[in-house]
């Protein structure tokens, strides 16, 4: 058995989908029949609640990486020697760095090496000379447009960690009790469609006034409604919740926010960190996705899906935190109505898989 740091530096989302190649180096076999099952995972500030969600993982390290990390730390002197230092004392000899298109793993594979880390896989478009030691060339050796769920266990694949036989390949999280019990109470009350409004970058967001509108709807079509945040979108949810929803806002940790996802017939929220984490959990998902990044890479991946939105908005793969255009154009045209009809469509067990091809056409 040998000890693997896995890198993947961004958000709670990016964290999530990378569970499946986290599970290849974890359980999986390489050619050589051995498992490395001792799973070093290193992540960001914001993607550290949900690594200890993972299974595979025996140890998270935290660094907030100043050139994924926003606003960016300095680069001091003390911070990458930290980092050495860890890896060092950690007695890591092999490293699997999972990035996205837009994320290079050069920085990252120099300080491994400046650690003594013997081999390193990564997917770069730079030549990386001696840095890499497992090169995967994007649009070569893998095409870009597929999800990032699959990317990270292709990165994995070709350093020699294939996912053990009847591992689906889904996301997925290790279950545990409910600390607050928020769930339990739910389920005992019935069925129960849960709406999340936030999301990290305004250019992602439903209008809060649209989301308040399909609360009333569902309402009205007899659901049982429960608004879900963190503790910095409580006023948010309040407006969203109205009088008759149940506002958990800022009222769940991780955990209880994914007890409280697992134990919903569907979930309705944009493409943030909370999609992810429903389809972690099973939930189907009406997913509000602005089109600024590709919904084939970062949709909600493997659970039954309807993606809301103009995909061929103005904004698309722009990348953009704000909306560059006018009336956010991309989620401000869907309509409280067709969020229900969604809900509805899911469950009737109906998914709108071709929408979902349509959409996803490179």
């Amino acid at each position: 058995m040998s000890r693997v740091l896995v890198a993947r530096l961004d958000s709670m989302g990016d964290v999530l989908l990378s569970g499946p190649a986290l599970r290849a180096v974890a359980n999986g076999s390489r050619p050589d029949g051995s498992r490395p099952n001792d799973v070093v995972l290193l992540c960001g500030p914001e993607g550290s609640s949900a690594a200890e969600l993972l299974p595979g993982v025996t140890q998270v390290h935290t660094w907030a990486c100043p050139w994924i990390v926003n606003p960016a730390p300095p680069v001091t002197d003390e911070m990458t020697r930290g980092l050495i230092e860890f890896v060092r004392s950690s007695r890591i000899q092999e490293a699997v760095i999972l990035t996205s298109f837009h994320q290079s793993p050069l920085p990252l594979a120099m300080l491994l090496r400046l650690a003594g880390v013997k081999k390193i896989t990564g997917a770069s478009t730079d030549y990386a000379g001696s840095l890499l030691d497992v090169r995967l060339k994007p649009g070569e050796d893998f095409p870009e447009d597929q999800p990032e769920a699959i990317r990270a266990l292709t990165i994995a694949e070709a350093g020699g960690y294939v996912l053990p036989n009847g591992d689906d390949g889904k996301l997925r999280i290790t279950t545990g009790e409910d600390p607050e019990g928020v769930a339990d109470e739910l389920a005992d009350e019935g069925r129960y469609i849960v709406v999340h409004p936030g999301s990290a970058a305004p250019a992602r967001a439903w209008p809060a006034l649209h989301h308040a509108a399909a609360v009333e709807l569902l309402e009205a079509y007899g659901h049982r409604v429960v608004v879900t945040g963190g503790p910095d979108e409580t006023s948010l949810t309040a407006t969203v919740a109205g009088p008759a929803a149940r506002n958990l806002g800022g009222g769940t940790n991780l955990r209880t926010l994914a007890a409280v996802l697992a134990g919903a017939a569907v979930v309705v929220t944009g493409n943030t960190g909370p999609a992810h984490l429903a389809a972690a959990v099973g939930t189907p998902v009406v997913c509000l996705f602005a089109p600024v990044v590709p919904a084939i890479r970062w949709a909600p991946y493997g659970v039954p899906l309807e993606l809301l939105g103009d995909q061929e908005a103005p904004c698309k793969n722009s990348r953009a935190r704000v909306c560059p255009v006018a009336g956010h154009p991309c989620l401000s045209s869907v309509t409280p109505e067709q969020v229900v009809e969604a809900v509805e469509r899911l469950l009737g067990g109906v998914s709108s898989l071709s929408t979902r091809r349509k959409v996803w056409k490179p």
